[in-house]
């Protein structure tokens, strides 16, 4: 669903507006303010331009018809997250918020220094009237193989506006932290939690369906939008695989919304669950399940302990290859 410019010339009547825009690129309105986590423009993610996995559809948006933002918010630097050529596109126009270290990709890109906040787990920046907490997550971090594995914090979000909260994963396992989260700074309006690019190789760094309800329930999550999904093929799974499964974990307590990609939600007032993807053939829980980690891991170290040796070359959400523009 292609986004028209003109859309975001009227803030939403509810003060809480998302656009999902594929993956873990979210244009986010909330209570007057406007963010983009993880965009990623680029044809291909990974170390060169001609190579890695393909984005499935082009981009919905132009970058130059983007609305005025009051950051873009990065939670980590793999591929899918941190894209060089988005980022040079957007360096003169946009406050840049990472986790800790992910700055000097930035301005070894070009990003003035001045544009560039740097978030450890637990501080905050201010956006006005809204508050945004850099929260913890189980993931991992690097560009270049075997070179900069972890050298770089991970990260969640949660935004706090004057009148609504939401909270965003990024890259994440499952892990006890979640219910603090959760008890600090929710219950949520809204939570964007990752679904897809689950594989019983790497366990401990993504949470598959089943396991991000989970999240969403820890967290005091109102609705879920899943994110992570429906862009790139990044694990073994069907692309309809992780929507499905998901529908098909959650309760009467977990309100999922299922827009497509580019479709604009108020999630407080509107809650679409329409199956717009193709009826494919999937493997359900009980068919591939996950393998829970060992519990208690919420260092932000941890993901990379508990994550089996051969996961870190596996997944190929990070680190394939040596880098030649980031």
């Amino acid at each position: 669903m292609p986004v028209e410019p003109g859309r975001f010339a009227n803030p939403p009547a509810s003060g809480l507006r998302v656009t999902w825009l594929g993956h873990s690129a979210v244009l986010l309105e909330i209570d007057g303010h406007r963010f983009l986590t993880d965009p990623v423009w680029s044809e291909r993610v990974g170390p060169v331009g001609f190579m890695g996995p393909k984005r499935w559809f082009p981009p919905l948006v132009a970058l130059k018809d983007l609305p005025p933002l009051d950051a873009v918010v990065l939670s980590h630097d793999h591929y899918d997250h941190l894209d060089y050529a988005t980022i040079v596109a957007l360096k003169d126009r946009v406050t840049f918020v990472a986790p800790l270290g992910v700055g000097a990709h930035l301005e070894r890109w070009g990003v003035p220094a001045d544009r560039i906040v740097e978030v450890d787990w637990w501080d905050t920046h201010t956006f006005g009237d809204l508050t945004l907490w850099a929260v913890p997550a189980r993931h991992a971090s690097g560009r270049e193989l075997f070179v900069d594995d972890g050298a770089t914090l991970w990260a969640g979000y949660a935004f706090l506006g004057a009148d609504h909260r939401v909270y965003y994963t990024g890259d994440t396992g499952l892990f006890p932290g979640m219910r603090t989260i959760g008890e600090r700074l929710g219950p949520f309006d809204l939570t964007m939690i990752e679904i897809g690019q689950y594989d019983q190789a790497w366990p401990d760094w993504h949470l598959g369906p089943e396991q991000a309800l989970e999240a969403h329930r820890r967290v005091r999550g109102a609705v879920m939008l899943p994110v992570h999904w429906g862009l790139f093929a990044l694990a073994s799974h069907g692309w309809t695989e992780p929507m499905e499964r998901a529908l098909a974990a959650r309760d009467s307590g977990a309100v999922l919304i299922s827009p497509r990609p580019g479709q604009s939600v108020e999630p407080t007032v509107e809650k679409p669950q329409e199956r717009w993807w193709p009826a494919l053939p999937w493997r359900k829980a009980a068919e591939y399940p996950g393998r829970r980690g060992p519990r208690g891991m919420s260092h932000r170290q941890g993901a990379l302990k508990a994550a089996p040796p051969d996961s870190r070359a596996m997944c190929p959400c990070g680190r394939q290859g040596t880098s030649v523009a980031g």
